[in-house]
């Protein structure tokens, strides 16, 4: 289950580092499949079914929709990089040594996910990249309910997966051009 928590991570940090649709769509994939992975031991069999198919939907949407380019690690993402790195180790240590209990694992996706995919949603200005951190939010919080002591059953995981595979057809406006030139991308210090 820790190799599941990982490819949580890694696909979650993919989101925050990519601005093109296929590096969004391919951090969306991998995050869907290991939540997946991490809702089936917890009890949630249908929940883990929803929340896999909810994310590939949503993946392959993504896919067909944003910019066309990977776009990962584009100029100005270094505080991206430092911000997965950091919430990485930070929630390895809060879930192994803070918390008690089992499922260490699914308490390190559910919090590194949630946590990563709110800040980009916050920190972007692309409307395709929120709408598929959305989708990735949703897809960890319909997970969090199998970190409760009585599990409510599959419907979060459902809800979620069905956010997620919705959201991402909301027909997104662009955002005018006068808003994004009063306000420029931030560059790191380098100027890269």
């Amino acid at each position: 289950m820790a190799g599941a928590a990982f490819v949580a991570w890694v696909g979650a940090a993919i989101v925050v580092l990519a601005d093109g649709r296929r590096g969004q769509a391919l951090g969306l994939a991998l995050l869907a499949m290991s939540l997946a992975v991490l809702a089936w031991p917890a009890g949630m069999a249908a929940g883990s079914v929803a929340i896999a198919l909810g994310g590939l939907i949503a993946a392959v949407q993504c896919w067909r929709s944003g910019p066309a380019a990977w776009g990962i690690m584009p100029a100005g993402s270094t505080p991206r990089l430092i911000l997965c790195i950091a919430s990485a180790l930070f929630v390895f240590w809060l879930a192994a040594s803070v918390t008690s209990g089992p499922d260490a694992s699914l308490r390190f996706a559910v919090i590194v996910v949630s946590g990563l995919m709110g800040a980009r949603v916050l920190m972007s200005r692309d409307t395709s990249v929120v709408l598929t951190g959305i989708a990735a939010l949703a897809l960890a919080l319909g997970l969090a309910s199998g970190l409760a002591a009585q599990s409510p059953g599959p419907v979060p995981a459902i809800v979620g997966g069905l956010i997620a595979a919705g959201v991402l057809f909301v027909p997104a406006a662009p955002i005018p051009s006068a808003i994004q030139a009063a306000s420029p991308a931030p560059t790191d210090s380098d100027g890269a």
